[in-house]
């Protein structure tokens, strides 16, 4: 569970600058805020001690890496018991990038990223159709990501 924290404005600042580069350096935001170095990596510990700050990450391009479709496939399963077995073997599957449990239509929600329309179909039709459970699929292929955030503070 995760726990409640009071943020300050220095609090915002330092995480407004790190979301948007994890990688600027602590003395930079330092010396915009006023305050030391270590006052900094302080107050990031408490954050993450927090669990409001999740980890550091760096995003690659996939289409740089050759994955020029992503897709949004909707799966159904014959029973709900069925959710642990599917989410097991879509872990499997290395262009599974995100997974969620919903409400709706859909058991399962899931986010593809494939190199092309062929290895979408090849994936749907030999690994996730084929999952003990699921009894069908609906997909969406994406067309154009104009927006990708994090939640603001």
């Amino acid at each position: 569970m995760t726990k409640k924290i009071k943020i300050d404005g220095i609090d915002k600042i330092i995480i407004k600058r790190l979301v948007q580069d994890a990688r600027t350096p602590v003395l930079s935001i330092a010396r915009e805020v006023g305050i030391s170095g270590a006052a900094i990596h302080q107050r990031l510990r408490k954050l993450e001690e927090s669990e409001l700050i999740d980890g550091y990450k760096m995003f690659l391009n996939p289409k740089t890496l050759g994955y020029n479709t992503t897709a949004f496939v909707g799966i159904f399963l014959d029973a709900s018991s069925l959710y642990s077995s599917a989410i097991k073997r879509l872990k499997e599957i290395p262009e599974i990038v995100e997974s969620h449990y919903t409400t709706g239509n859909y058991a399962i929600f899931i986010k593809i990223m494939c190199k092309n329309n062929e290895d979408l179909m090849h994936l749907l039709n030999k690994d996730i159709q084929t999952i003990k459970g699921v009894s069908r699929t609906e997909t969406f292929i994406s067309l154009d990501q104009q927006i990708n955030r994090q939640i603001k503070i």
